[in-house]
């Protein structure tokens, strides 16, 4: 009963189908391989960016540590008038940002918001004044 003991064919078509077998089995083989160099490739290039990667954070943190701690000895120092203009200009830009958050806040007490502590409220209500004081 079942398959077994039964050619279900002549030994061409028998012949013809074990080499269609053996053909797919073969490309099935090589795609496999080519997966996996594939896989290799994108492992050392996964391991070179992350490399690269780290050295870029590395630098971007010494950009950040020299633009914070100004020039070195081995630099001259900026100019004077630069420099305070360059101050300047972040003053103005830090107080534009303290306007809008006493504004914010402002609009979000007006419409109820959640109330603050009573020493979050006293200095709430001393930069509230200190904004209304200054021109």
């Amino acid at each position: 009963q079942g398959w077994r003991g039964q050619s279900r064919g002549s030994p061409q078509q028998l012949a013809e189908r074990y080499a269609d077998l053996a053909a797919s089995h073969s490309e099935a083989l090589r795609q496999r391989e080519e997966r996996e160099w594939h896989n290799v490739r994108l492992r050392l290039e996964n391991a070179r960016l992350r490399l690269e990667n780290r050295r870029l954070r590395r630098e971007n943190r010494c950009l950040f540590r020299q633009a914070l701690l100004g020039p070195g000895p081995d630099k001259p120092p900026a100019d004077p008038g630069e420099e305070a203009e360059a101050l300047r200009a972040q003053l103005g830009r830090l107080q534009e940002k303290h306007r809008r958050a006493l504004r914010h806040l402002r609009r979000c007490r007006a419409a109820g918001g959640p109330e603050a502590s009573g020493a979050e409220e006293g200095e709430l209500e001393e930069l509230l004044l200190e904004e209304d004081e200054q021109p």
